[in-house]
């Protein structure tokens, strides 16, 4: 069964706001190597609409630029969105309900693993179990304001985690990988 594997940058204060933080040349490299991993993305409207057409034009302008080489690389994008008609681009499939039933389809199908990031939709798959790794990569800043991880999640019961791995970066930002 392939893996969910939900990644995010977060200030030291738990922002996860892009606009208020860039990250590091290494911690690009982390999420280039998780991207090259995995042949499945899983976005929400709002993630999906900031990463394409974004990724896929800048692979075509700049060959040199890995993480967007390794994100047009994907085979599949599937967006859950209950506004949104139509897609970017032909890899990209919008599912309109039913994220626990297509999450598990999509497990259950050969391939490599399936990644997301985000918010909205992460919060949505971690109140339905269906995360399996965590990625939290923590830069080492205080932001003070914006968005926060898991903001408004709505449990049944905590999400208990267990830490298997932790890098620290030359740039001071720390991954903290957990599962289940």
């Amino acid at each position: 069964m392939r893996k969910l594997i939900y990644a995010i940058n977060m200030s030291l204060d738990g922002c996860v706001d892009h606009t208020k933080f860039y990250p590091e040349e290494d911690t690009f490299a982390y999420f280039t190597q998780l991207t090259r991993d995995a042949d499945t993305f899983l976005y929400g409207r709002k993630t999906y609409q900031l990463m394409v057409p974004y990724w896929p034009d800048a692979a075509k302008e700049d060959p040199s630029d890995e993480f967007a080489q390794a994100f047009d690389a994907v085979e599949k994008i599937v967006v859950f969105s209950r506004s949104l008609n139509s897609a970017e681009d032909e890899k990209t499939r919008i599912v309109h309900t039913g994220i626990r039933e297509e999450v598990l389809k999509l497990k259950q199908q050969p391939g490599k693993n399936i990644f997301t990031g985000g918010v909205n939709l992460a919060a949505q798959l971690a109140a339905l179990g269906l995360i399996d790794e965590y990625h939290f990569v923590v830069v080492p800043i205080v932001v003070g304001e914006g968005r926060r991880l898991f903001e408004g999640i709505n449990l049944q019961e905590k999400l208990q985690l267990k830490l298997v791995d932790s890098t620290v970066f030359k740039s001071g930002a720390v991954v903290l990988k957990y599962v289940k």
